[in-house]
Formats: C-alpha cells, sequence, structure tokens
C-alpha cells in the first residue's frame, strides 16, 4: 500500500510503525570574532586546565555526530519524538530505569540550626531548597564544598574548578552533585565571580566550539555555541549571555541585549542557507551587519523563487527560550536549563531517511506544519485565508462576558508589522502570542522592519510577564516553510508557567483550565507596559 506522506503518523496500514534516522554530518561557518583564552582550574594534580577547545580557528565540519531517531506520534497534532542514540543504548544497560532520580536523604532535620551543623550534615533536600530559594549569599556559599570542588588563592577565594582527567584525556570538573551545582550556579544571589566560576567562564560547561559572538561596545557580550550532539538532529546552537554581561532576570535585558541574541539567530540561518545554496558570503566574518544579512535573504528567496532550492536539506527554522530555572527539593527539575538568559535555535530539515525502506523518506516534524496543515483545510472550507479571519476577530473582539462596561480588547501591543496579544482561548495562565500582521511567514519573509518589530515584541512580551509575577516563560517559534506559498504568518508563543496550574490530566488531553477572561489579562498586561515606559 502507499503510504500518504501527508498523513504525519507514526502507525503504518500494514500495522507497523513508521521510524526516522538522522545521521548528521555538516559544516559550520565559524563567524567568531576574539578568542578569550583562560584558565578554568586545575587538576588533583596541579594540571591547568585552559578553554582553547573552544575557540577553534575556521569553519567547523561535523562528522559522526551521535544517531538521532525521530518517531512521529500516533496522532499528529501530537507532536513527534527523539531518540538520542548513544544515550539509549547506554541507558538500556543500566538496572536502574533512567528517569528515576537520585535517592538522597529525606529527614530535614533541624532547620533552626542550620548554620551550625557540619556542612556534610545538611540533609540534601535542605540544600537543594536552600540553594534555589535562598537570597543570602553567604549561605550559598556555604553549600559550595557540597556541590563540587573548587580552586582557590591563598585568601581562599574561589578561582576556579578542579578537574579530572580520564582516560581518554579529557578533562571534567570535578562535580559532586550536578543537581545542587546548577541550582547554586543559576541562583542571582550568588556573588557574581563564583556565578562566572561555575557557569559562564567559556569551556567550564563543556567542549562546544564558540562560533559565532555579538559585542556591543560595554553594554553587551553574547556568545553563540554549537551544540553539535544535541537532542535537536542536526544539531543546534545557543545564544549564552558571555561572563562580562551577567544577566539572570528579564529586569536585567534591554533591547541592546535581545536584539544581539536574536541578530545571532538570523546570521546563524542566512548565513548557513547560504552555504547549503552556494551563495557566497563575499569572505565576510566577524558580525554581519543588518544590510549584509539583508544581502543574503534575499539572495536566498530568490534561490528558493527560482526552484533552484528544490533539494534544499533544511526547510525550516527552530527557535525557543526557556527563561527561569527551578529545582525541587524532592529532586525534580521544574523548568530551564544551565543559564536563564539564553535562546536556542536551528535548521529542521525536509525529511528524514525511514529506516528499513531502501531510502524511502518521511517528513521530518516542524510545529508550523501542524498550522499549515490547519490553515489550509480552514481556506478550502471557508475561502477565505485564516489569519485574514484570526486578526480581525482579535481586533474586533467582544468581550467573553458580554459586559459592555468592561475591557474587550484582546491586543497587548502593535504596531505596523506585529501585533501582541493574548490568545481568546489560553492554554495557560498568562499565555501572549505575537504575530506578523504583513504576510511575513518566517524569518526569510521578515525584513529588517520586521524583524526588529518582533524583537520588540518579545522583549515587551517577556518583561510584562516578568513584571505579572511569572519566574518562569517559555517561549516559541511558529513558522511556515521556506518553500511554502501559504498564507501563514510567523507567530511566538509566550507560556509562563503558573503554581497553580503545573500540569495534570486534563492539560495531557489538551484541555486547559484558566481562571480569569483573556480581556482581563490584557488589561493587566497593558497596565504592566505603561508601568515599563514610564
Amino acid at each position: 500500500m502507499t503510504l500518504d506522506r501527508s498523513l504525519k503518523t507514526s502507525v503504518n496500514p500494514d500495522g507497523r510503525f513508521v521510524t526516522g534516522l538522522h545521521r548528521p554530518c555538516y559544516k559550520v561557518v565559524n563567524n567568531r570574532m576574539t578568542s578569550m583564552i583562560m584558565n578554568l582550574g586545575v587538576t588533583g594534580e596541579g594540571e591547568v586546565v585552559r578553554n582553547e577547545v573552544n575557540f577553534i580557528e575556521g569553519d567547523i565540519h561535523v562528522r559522526g555526530a551521535q544517531p538521532i531517531y525521530e518517531i512521529p506520534n500516533a496522532f499528529p497534532f501530537w507532536g513527534t519524538t527523539y531518540i538520542l542514540g548513544d544515550v539509549a543504548k547506554s541507558a538500556s544497560y543500566k538496572k536502574r530505569p533512567v528517569f528515576l532520580g537520585p535517592s538522597g536523604i529525606t529527614s530535614f532535620g533541624d532547620l533552626p540550626g542550620i548554620r551550625h551543623l557540619p556542612i556534610e550534615e545538611i540533609p540534601r533536600p535542605v540544600a537543594l531548597a536552600m540553594a534555589q530559594t535562598c537570597t543570602s549569599p553567604e549561605l550559598l556559599v556555604m553549600l559550595l564544598p557540597l556541590a563540587a570542588r573548587f580552586q582557590r588563592d591563598k585568601d581562599g577565594a574561589i578561582t576556579g574548578i578542579e578537574f579530572e582527567k580520564k582516560a581518554d584525556g579529557s578533562m571534567h570538573p570535578k562535580i559532586l552533585d550536578h543537581d545542587l551545582y546548577e541550582t547554586l550556579g543559576n541562583n542571582p544571589a550568588l556573588p557574581d565571580p563564583i556565578k562566572q566560576v561555575m557557569l559562564l567562564r567559556p569551556g567550564v560547561q563543556g567542549t562546544s566550539p564558540i562560533v559565532g559572538e555579538y559585542i556591543e561596545k560595554e553594554k553587551c557580550h553574547i556568545y553563540e555555541y554549537l551544540r553539535a550532539n544535541s537532542y535537536i538532529p542536526w544539531g543546534h546552537y545557543a545564544a549564552n549571555m558571555a561572563e562580562d554581561s551577567i544577566r539572570y532576570s528579564v529586569r536585567d535585558l534591554d533591547m541592546v541585549d535581545i536584539s544581539g541574541l536574536r541578530h545571532l539567530y538570523y546570521q546563524r540561518i542566512y548565513s548557513s542557507l547560504a552555504m547549503e545554496l552556494g551563495i557566497g558570503l563575499s569572505g565576510v566574518r566577524g558580525l554581519l551587519s543588518v544590510g549584509e544579512l539583508e544581502r543574503l535573504r534575499k539572495a536566498i528567496n530568490s534561490h528558493i523563487k527560482a526552484a533552484e532550492a528544490k533539494d534544499l536539506r533544511f526547510t525550516a527554522t527552530l527557535w525557543g527560550w526557556n527563561y527561569g530555572y527551578d529545582f525541587s527539593p524532592s529532586g525534580y527539575r521544574l523548568h530551564a536549563s544551565h543559564q536563564q538568559i539564553h535562546q536556542q535555535f536551528a535548521l529542521v530539515p525536509e525529511s528524514v531517511p525511514e529506516i528499513g525502506t531502501g531510502g524511502a523518506l518521511i517528513p521530518s516534524y516542524a510545529v508550523g506544519d501542524m498550522v499549515a496543515s490547519f490553515i489550509k483545510q480552514y481556506e478550502g472550507a471557508y475561502g477565505r485565508p485564516f489569519f485574514d479571519a484570526y486578526i480581525e476577530a482579535i481586533l474586533t473582539n467582544e468581550r467573553t462576558d458580554g459586559t459592555e462596561a468592561a475591557e474587550s480588547d484582546l491586543y497587548v501591543y502593535k504596531d505596523e508589522n506585529v501585533m501582541l496579544f493574548v490568545p481568546k482561548a489560553q492554554r495557560f495562565h498568562g499565555e501572549l502570542h505575537a504575530v506578523s500582521l504583513r504576510g511575513a511567514g518566517n524569518i526569510l519573509e521578515a525584513d529588517p522592519s520586521m524583524r526588529e518589530s518582533m524583537d520588540r515584541a518579545i522583549f515587551i512580551a517577556v518583561r510584562v510577564l516578568e513584571g505579572l509575577g511569572a519566574r518562569m516563560i517559555t517561549s516559541f517559534e511558529l513558522s511556515k516553510r521556506f518553500a511554502s506559498s501559504l498564507d501563514q504568518r510567523l507567530m511566538y508563543c509566550f507560556i509562563p508557567r503558573h503554581p497553580q496550574s503545573p500540569g495534570a490530566f486534563s492539560e495531557q488531553q489538551s484541555r486547559w483550565i484558566t481562571g480569569h477572561f483573556p480581556e482581563d489579562f490584557a488589561r493587566s498586561c497593558r497596565d504592566q507596559l505603561k508601568e515599563l515606559v514610564q
């Protein structure tokens, strides 16, 4: 039976599952401008550990990255699963299930006397709770010996981490408790010099090369890391604030920071696609100007419109940002990763080879594809583009409960290019969306004015949500495939984690429960925005 490849399900009509396999091999343009070579620490034998490996010269060829299995869900609207080949194989030999956390000590001990306890007697749940919530730098520093072995100067000040050399010659930080280490390192109250030692110095978190950099005088410094062996097939890139631009809160950010983070995203996608298409970069290295980005964008679009990109491997983008960090005393990570102000991005392939078929291809998953499928059906049913109707409905919204004297607007902010708004049917407490108002469906279709507007909408969204009390926010992009002719608009979703709705069986069934009208939340957002601009 011939498969309908438009039905992105893992269930084959003959009663078997469809599985794809990525074997990534690719080249990366190195746009780094400086080399911040520095000492990271020492081994127990006194050998100095430095970070040269993070500052590779020239372009990078990634060969033999770990295989990644791609399995569409049985129901396409539930997405796709990615399995890390090497990690999965290693875990299959372990007797203990990989999803169980460390057992630790469950007694809370004598909390009032915590300062007088010997450090090794502090129960682990108490140490985790302190690491997450404590605002006293002195208490946080007191917990450091439980987390790792540190290098200190003659006065006892921490200057680096103690490393250990493995049998293969690689160097690894001597971390005693990874959960405690990351939770301490992510606490804003930890002294900045120790944050730099633990998390922010290039190389302290691994050997991922820095392949891009954004510098705005003394205001902003950002590194772009290549994560070659990634949970995202074909690798991804992470734009992280540098050790000399410490940002642990949205309140610490300004538009320069957001523009820098997003500039690295645009630069990476445009330069990678240009390389795929054989479009010359004219020897340009370092930070590309807005004009140079625009030249690349137009050249790429010309190739795509001329059908010269019909065999283009990558046809969509992925962008996301997990803001905020939390770790429960029971051992569950609740949000985000190693650094609170960082963004991740990647290119998504058009298809992936199906195992056991001799070369048959199945569509590779991109979240924007679900939007594309729906709006195509919508226009076929009603004869009107979905986003035309959707934007009109937002702008002419009637209040949910019909109260004429109360607020009815759903938008929070808008200009000639972009609108930030509260969705009428929120999935989460505090959810916001941003949408292109004039046609751009992805960042290849976004000119400099559109990009600047969208960057500002992203900045406003996270600042407003943080101002209203959000401490953890997930942001992600919904965009269309590069060669698509659909009137699909570029969108961003902003989803705060709410203490009273952590996720349960209702959410697993896509039954979302909120406790307010969307119009009232939109009003609160606008009020908060007014406070921000005062």
